[in-house]
């Protein structure tokens, strides 16, 4: 018993201490691609619509779940998605991710066609 418990234990302890080697890989759905579960969406309603973020991608509720669409032009955001990178065009300092654009306007962010 003592023999196999000093086997055990040691293959325990090793297969607890050592680290992963595997990686999280973020996939964006495409637009128009219907999914069903949002993780942690930011509501914002436009022009009577109501929109959702999530990771930085927009969607729209319908029967079965959320569609993505494109970011709607216009509507005002308080806060930008992870990962934007800052951009210059024609002199103008604009806010970038996932192919939406950004311009401040006060303390919030506007969607904008560059």
């Amino acid at each position: 018993m003592k023999t196999i418990l000093k086997l055990v234990i040691p293959i325990l302890l090793l297969s607890f201490l050592t680290t992963s080697c595997a990686a999280t890989v973020r996939v964006r759905p495409a637009k128009g691609v219907v999914v069903t579960k949002l993780h942690h969406p930011r509501v914002v309603v436009h022009n009577n619509v109501r929109y959702y973020r999530s990771g930085g991608v927009w969607y729209v509720k319908k029967s079965r779940g959320y569609r993505t669409v494109s970011a709607p032009v216009g509507v005002r955001v308080a806060t930008l998605p992870r990962g934007y990178k800052v951009v210059k065009v024609r002199g103008v300092k604009y806010y970038t991710s996932n192919g939406v654009y950004y311009r401040r306007s006060g303390k919030k962010y506007i969607v904008v066609n560059v």
